[in-house]
């Protein structure tokens, strides 16, 4: 005996699981696009307060950012992001000091990525997601906005 409920609840799981594969697929692109608009981000900020103020560097499984002040003619390191690439969200974890935000990637059926913050089931533009990444690092001394 055939059930229809069965048949459709396959479906869903097969669509489901392709989804997914596709979102895994495209995580290491997703992570390259986020690395270059944080980059622009972090050029704007260094071509203002010079170029030791920060830095960013794409690993093999994320995003080190780093930011410096200039004290004494020295610079000395204020904060440290990391993006850092989680298969299992699938997306990414974004993590400076005490703060952490798991940010879920997906595929639209238009092929574009959403974003979404997974603890306020919030979708994130890439604008709001590059200020939650970078705005507390390159300005711990303004407020949140």
């Amino acid at each position: 005996m055939s059930f229809q409920w069965l048949h459709m609840r396959i479906q869903e799981e097969q669509e489901r699981r392709q989804r997914h594969s596709n979102t895994l697929e495209r995580l290491p692109q997703a992570l390259e696009d986020l690395y270059t608009q944080l980059k622009t981000c972090v050029q704007s900020y260094t071509a203002t307060f010079g170029g030791e103020s920060a830095d960013i560097v794409m690993l093999a499984n994320g995003i080190k950012i780093s930011a410096r002040e200039e004290r004494d003619g020295r610079w000395h390191p204020v904060a440290k992001v990391e993006v850092i690439l989680v298969p299992d969200i699938p997306g990414f974890r974004v993590e400076r000091g005490e703060y952490s935000m798991a940010v879920e990637v997906g595929v639209l059926p238009s092929d574009k990525l959403f974003y979404r913050d997974r603890e306020q089931d919030k979708y994130l533009t890439i604008e709001e997601l590059t200020r939650r990444i970078l705005d507390r690092a390159l300005f711990p001394g303004l407020r949140d906005q």
